[in-house]
């Protein structure tokens, strides 16, 4: 299978690729409308909302994996078949194109991470939509090897990938309290990245994942299961050990009355 992630030049070996854009954003703001100003050649668009995640709720949280008939209908609407190969990106260092990358990846399809996205793109781009034919997409269930519950938490590292002031509890605009799940460690996502959105040297990404606690058991965890895939991905990148992802992630556990945590320790 296709690396986790790739660059612009390995894109430009395959033009085969078919590149989807995932442009979402928590204040509001249209990722639809963004992709359409400006988009990569090519590319299609995939909404986070409407086929990469089910509907909120506070039982499940605000990004719960979708039925998978939901995201295979999203696919070959896209025009994205069985076989094709997938690029994904966005402008946020991967943070939410690593979504649809861990999903394809986790149910046997090819696909990868575009390396620092549209942000540290070089080549021309294209406004407007941009359509596929519709394609043959199997549905296929998400597998229980892939994914932890709320209640399966504890039995090895939790790692948070949220901005760290949303782990410490110190700015919540999102979810129904702050802090985060007892035991967790922080890792922030998007700082796996530079400020163009491309991912660190192998080396340090390395000592930072083994120093958070990426070991055999880990699980990844962030507000709602989006951006803890990035966490995943890299960990596959650089050869460590297949974490698991919780899906409900912070939103779900806010909105029990399971303890907190908040400050930089995991407590």
């Amino acid at each position: 299978m296709v690396a986790p992630i790739v660059d612009a030049e390995w894109l430009s070996a395959h033009p085969e690729a078919v590149l989807v854009d995932t442009r979402w954003y928590a204040d509001g703001r249209s990722g639809r409308s963004a992709y359409e100003a400006a988009h990569l050649p090519g590319a299609v668009f995939v909404d986070l909302d409407a086929h990469l995640a089910a509907p909120p709720s506070p039982e499940q949280g605000r990004h719960p994996l979708p039925d998978p008939e939901v995201f295979a209908e999203g696919m070959r609407t896209a025009g994205i078949g069985d076989d094709d190969l997938v690029v994904a990106y966005d402008d946020d260092s991967g943070a939410i194109a690593a979504r649809i990358v861990w999903m394809l990846r986790s149910t046997g399809h090819p696909a990868a991470l575009l390396d620092g996205g549209i942000t540290a793109w070089r080549g021309r781009r294209e406004s407007g939509v941009t359509r596929r034919p519709p394609a043959e997409f199997t549905a296929a269930s998400w597998p229980a090897d892939r994914l932890a519950g709320i209640d399966e938490l504890g039995g090895g590292p939790l790692l948070d990938a949220r901005p760290a002031d949303r782990y410490r509890g110190q700015n919540e605009a999102l979810d129904p309290r702050p802090g985060h799940i007892p035991g967790a460690r922080s890792l922030p996502a998007r700082e796996s990245s530079d400020d163009r959105g491309v991912l660190l040297p192998v080396p340090e990404l390395r000592a930072r994942l083994t120093a958070a606690g990426v070991a055999p058991g880990w699980v990844s965890s962030c507000g709602s299961g989006v951006t803890a895939c990035h966490t995943l991905l890299v960990a596959e990148h650089l050869g460590l050990p297949q974490g698991r992802l919780y899906p409900g992630s912070w939103s779900q556990w806010a909105a029990t009355d399971r303890p907190a945590a908040t400050g930089d320790e995991p407590g």
